[in-house]
């Protein structure tokens, strides 16, 4: 269940990420990586991997993770957390999408 907030931002359609991929959407100065997967979950997280900051947006989504594009780093995108033996995490956003439109939060 959606939790009541004000803070849902409409990001774009479903349609307009492609399954297993992932787009890039710039609020104030959050820069954040949306990412679609296959079965049409929506996740979220801070644009970039604690480790050298690559951008996670351009990273491969292998299940629940999405490795990171510079050096493989996988985090996991329900909590933000780095697989071991690597250790960070990324700050993470809730999403829904209501008649496939995406919605992302900003709380």
């Amino acid at each position: 269940m959606t939790k009541a907030t004000e803070n849902w931002i409409e990001i774009c359609s479903l349609d307009e990420i492609p399954p297993s991929q992932a787009r890039t959407v710039n609020i104030g100065n959050a820069s954040i990586a949306v990412f679609r997967l296959s079965d049409d979950r929506i996740k979220a997280l801070e644009n970039r991997c604690p480790h050298k900051n690559g951008p996670l947006a351009e990273g491969i989504i292998s299940g629940d993770d999405v490795l990171c594009p510079l050096h493989n780093w996988r985090i996991h995108l329900e909590d933000g957390q780095v697989a071991a033996p690597d250790q960070g995490c990324v700050k993470t956003y809730s999403t829904k999408i209501e008649h496939g439109i995406v919605f992302l939060d900003l709380e």
